[in-house]
């Protein structure tokens, strides 16, 4: 098969790959679309951690055209979305249910191979009937199911006011879940004209740009200085990080959903906000629930279905899977400004 292979930091080239056998539970899945995560590049460009040559990839969705004898849940034919997250189903956290803090998972698209190929192995267990879902939509089942897991475990109510830290992919998902609550006062931050746009069309309130502002400055003005009830941490920044804590107001709650790329230096004040107003800080990490892969993943197709979500215009670029080392050069030299790429093998 053709693939997109990674040989070194910043060294992905679309080459010939063995195809990938399947055993008596997996399933050969034919990739129609894969999306770049937000983690992919980081890793790909700066610091990858994993074997090599790899082939990363893991917001994938796909057909059916090859299973295990053993395999009863799916057929040939199907079209799916992949649950790229393998817990091992035997530590203690698995068997309480806890998968996304499984201590010994596999991942699909980091130490196994994912989904910037023609074709990839899945076990069973980790593909969903996705119906007429369109392939490049169902592609972002993943980073959806990311976004809910984080609004359910914080729990919004109605009547909150809620400030979204980074209105990228992620913040923008987590915008749509909001909605779907009932949450009416989003606000949302980024340094994007762009990416702010998306938001309010989404459905924000009110948008911030933090180049041009200051949002905490901002946010307490608009909320006669009492703070935000949740605010969501979806940059991945140290400086929504700290944010976070000086927008919530007394008894609030933060969600951190980004990545941190670095260490985190408080000031006095953003500390003992924590402290001071007895906030609740809780991170989120994948998206996975019992029964696996959870409610994250089974909500999100089902929302989709029915149309109470659209992800299309979401969607900026889409690169031929031939063309992944253009996309990549594309996000290391920033020559233009993007929201979600999918990758079409």
């Amino acid at each position: 098969m053709k693939a997109g292979v990674l040989f070194g930091v910043n060294d992905i080239r679309y080459v010939d790959f063995p195809d990938p056998e399947y055993g008596e539970d997996d399933v050969i899945v034919e990739v129609k679309a894969c999306g770049v995560c937000g983690s992919d590049p980081p890793r790909i460009l700066k610091k990858w951690k994993y074997n090599l040559p790899a082939i990363p990839g893991h917001e994938i969705s796909g057909v059916i055209v090859e299973k295990g004898p053993k395999v009863k849940n799916i057929e040939i034919g199907d079209r799916v979305a992949v649950v790229p997250f393998i817990p091992c189903g035997k530590c203690d956290n698995c068997l309480r249910g806890n998968f996304s803090l499984c201590d010994d998972y596999d991942m699909l698209g980091a130490n196994l191979y994912g989904g910037f190929a023609e074709y990839v192995k899945v076990p069973s267990s980790n593909v969903l009937n996705i119906g007429d879902i369109d392939f490049e939509i169902a592609a972002m089942i993943e980073p959806l199911a990311v976004a809910l897991h984080g609004v359910l475990g914080i729990r919004p109510t109605l009547g909150d006011t809620v400030a979204i830290m980074g209105s990228g992919i992620l913040g923008q998902l987590v915008l749509l879940w909001l909605k779907i609550c009932g949450v009416g006062d989003i606000i949302a931050v980024d340094i994007s004209d762009k990416k702010l746009a998306e938001a309010k069309m989404l459905g924000a309130t009110t948008c911030i740009n933090a180049k041009e502002k200051d949002p905490v400055e901002e946010i307490l003005k608009l909320t006669s200085n009492k703070g935000v009830d949740i605010a969501f941490e979806c940059a991945g920044s140290t400086i929504t990080q700290e944010q976070c804590l000086l927008i919530t107001r007394k008894k609030g709650k933060i969600a951190y959903l980004g990545i941190a790329y670095s260490d985190i230096h408080l000031s006095e004040k953003a500390f003992e906000s924590i402290f001071r107003k007895e906030l609740t800080l809780k991170g989120f990490w994948n998206s996975y629930s019992a029964p696996f892969p959870g409610q994250e993943w089974y909500k999100s197709i089902s929302y989709l279905k029915n149309k109470s979500i659209n992800l299309e215009s979401m969607i900026t670029h889409r690169f031929e899977l031939s063309k992944i080392k253009e996309a990549f050069d594309m996000i290391a030299n920033k020559r233009e400004e993007y929201n979600k790429i999918i990758i079409i093998p």
